[in-house]
């Protein structure tokens, strides 16, 4: 897990050292940048946490065999395997790192070396014989990638800042403004400039140093070729799936560093932390967060999957300064806007797991695969609802936009929608566009298409398009800053590409029968945690904000959205706004989600986006 940085943009050496300072959290080990090529015309560089290896030998960048050098963030977790087979190919190696297996690979199978790589990264190799870059993202977008290419230079790095810093020709984008207001967060491949993009999951690239051109192509997706359904029985389709992941909990559990887990004492994060305690003869490490604030501390469940499997098990208790220092800081981690608050918790459970190990396995996507969202059953029960003419859904709305409860409003503008899709895409965004002031079409995103897939029922396709969207735009960014923030490594067995390909695969019905979500998830689970200590509803992962604005947080609400500074703010209705912070602050209406948004827009104006025009 690194921060990486390339450009053929000739900055100095000061500028480069500031560029990487700049995203030293993300690897503290070892800073080092170099310059490469005929002419010296191509800087790469490198902030190391070290993992695998731990001798400066892989340090980077990384060059191998004279003419191929490497930047690389992630972790390719079957690296040993592909290394036995090159070496029977002839290829010989210097180090125990992922790092020059890597470099083999791509001259061994040249581009299609990403569809042997089983792991999380984001990296780019300079050929020096073809005067080339080749890069890569991972298949479902756990590690970032930057990029400016502005038809003649072209630069990349892990966070948006270093590449924005000492650029003096980027523009705010209203586009990607809008975007953010509306999803929460800004899609790929767009960033908050508009000159700035980033590389989509499963995606590869090529950019010619000789003619300046940019070729981007998709290597991997969710509809892979030779997808099949599967034929065997829920039981022999639950063991498969045990055995599967096994191998990818074994896999991440490999490092020469110590490694932990975090529990939350959810099903995902409890399967996670059972397969562990299977795969090492160690004492597994798990860690918790537990909040005092009635309603939000989940850490009891997670003490009891702990007891069960008898884990090193540590409970984080986070607090209100903690949580208000780190939104103060929040731009500074992830960059350009974004407003899952769950990034609070995530960061302050990131801040304490670090003081133990540096490598963290997550039970993130398995939501996204197994059907597990609340909101998925609401849909179910939705769907029946819709059968009903919709002139007379209307009239029922009509009815209910009288009552005074934001509830009922909300059910009342889910009744006026024509089919069940546009529903589940309006409840992805704010059902309310009133206050955001646009002109952008939101919804015109080529990832709606999985929404719309002709041939999978409505579930199959809802998963499917949560797996490209929430996940690789929220899930997986939020995640990753909130880590890295404090240079902590984190790996999810569930986002392994053989799990995510053979959910798929299965019958719906293996995961979502009757009323119970993820079924064949809890399968494999109650095979190692008993079945009572799941018996409760579902819960997420959040701090009691909607409280703080109201109480302790309620003076720097008031003051970062004053009349004032909401005239500031591109895109957004001021008055609208004001009216939805008076409502939150006397309890008439939940406005907290809408409030921390253009919180942190604000925030991210006021650090980041000083002195450029927004267009």
């Amino acid at each position: 897990m690194c921060g990486i940085y390339g450009s053929t943009i000739p900055y100095n050496n000061a500028q480069i050292n500031e560029k990487l300072e700049r995203s030293n959290f993300r690897g503290p080990d070892k800073l080092k940048f170099d310059y490469f090529g005929d002419k010296k015309q191509v800087i790469f560089g490198h902030n190391r946490l070290a993992i695998i290896d731990l001798d400066e030998r892989s340090n980077q960048p990384f060059t191998y065999q004279g003419n191929i050098h490497l930047v690389f963030n992630g972790e390719i977790y079957n690296f040993q395997e592909i290394k036995k087979v090159l070496i029977t190919k002839g290829y010989t190696f210097n180090t125990t790192s992922d790092t020059e297996v890597i470099c083999a690979a791509y001259l061994e199978y040249g581009e299609d070396c990403v569809s042997h790589f089983n792991g999380m990264f984001a990296f780019v190799i300079f050929d020096q014989v073809k005067n080339l870059f080749f890069g890569a993202r991972d298949r479902l977008g756990q590690k970032p990638f930057y990029y400016y290419h502005n038809g003649k230079d072209f630069e990349f790095a892990s966070q948006l800042s270093v590449v924005q810093l000492y650029n003096q020709n980027l523009s705010v984008s209203k586009k990607a403004i809008s975007l953010y207001l509306a999803w929460g967060v800004i899609p790929d491949p767009y960033s908050i400039f508009n000159e700035i993009k980033k590389l989509r999951a499963g995606h590869s690239f090529v950019f010619d140093l000789n003619t300046h051109t940019f070729t981007e192509k998709t290597y991997w997706d969710i509809d892979y070729k030779g997808e099949k359904a599967y034929k065997g029985t829920f039981k022999e389709a639950a063991n498969e799936l045990d055995h599967t992941l096994k191998d990818a909990i074994k896999l991440r559990l490999f490092a020469d560093v110590p490694v932990g887990i975090f529990l939350s004492g959810g099903v995902d994060s409890s399967v996670v932390a059972a397969l562990a305690t299977k795969s090492t003869n160690s004492k597994v490490k798990t860690f918790s967060v537990k909040f005092n604030e009635k309603g939000f501390d989940e850490s009891l469940y997670a003490q009891q999957v702990a007891d069960h499997l008898q884990t090193d098990h540590h409970v984080i208790e986070c607090n209100y300064e903690e949580g208000k220092s780190l939104i103060k800081n929040f731009c500074h981690f992830y960059d350009e806007p974004f407003s899952d608050s769950s990034a609070i918790p995530s960061m302050l459970l990131a801040k304490h797991t670090r003081e133990k190990v540096t490598v963290a396995l997550s039970g993130d996507a398995g939501d996204e695969s197994f059907i597990g969202y609340h909101r998925y059953n609401w849909i179910r029960k939705g769907q029946k609802i819709n059968m009903l003419p919709l002139f007379f859904r209307k009239f029922c709305a009509s009815i209910l936009n009288l009552s005074s409860n934001y509830r009922l409003k909300i059910i009342a503008k889910a009744l006026t929608y024509k089919n069940t899709d546009d529903v589940y895409l309006a409840s992805m965004t704010n059902l309310d566009f009133s206050w955001i002031k646009t002109n952008v079409d939101v919804y015109d995103l080529e990832e709606i298409k999985y929404l719309k897939h002709k041939k999978k029922n409505l579930f199959e396709r809802i998963s499917d398009f949560d797996l490209k969207t929430y996940l690789i735009w929220d899930i997986n960014t939020k995640v990753d800053r909130a880590t890295m923030a404090f240079s902590l490594e984190a790996r999810a067995p569930l986002l392994d590409y053989r799990v995510v390909e053979f959910a798929r695969s299965l019958p719906t019905s293996f995961k979502f029968k009757g009323k119970n979500q993820k079924r064949i998830l809890k399968e494999v689970l109650y095979k190692y945690v008993p079945k009572h200590i799941f018996d409760r509803p579902k819960s997420g992962f959040s701090m009691p904000f909607a409280e703080w604005f109201k109480t302790d947080l309620k003076d720097f609400v008031l003051t970062e959205l004053s009349d004032e500074n909401l005239n500031k703010i591109p895109c957004i209705e001021p008055e609208t706004i004001s009216t939805y912070i008076k409502q939150h602050m006397n309890g008439s209406w939940n406005r907290f989600t809408i409030i921390w948004q253009v919180l942190v827009l604000k925030q991210w104006l006021d650090n980041n986006g000083k002195g450029y025009e927004v267009k």
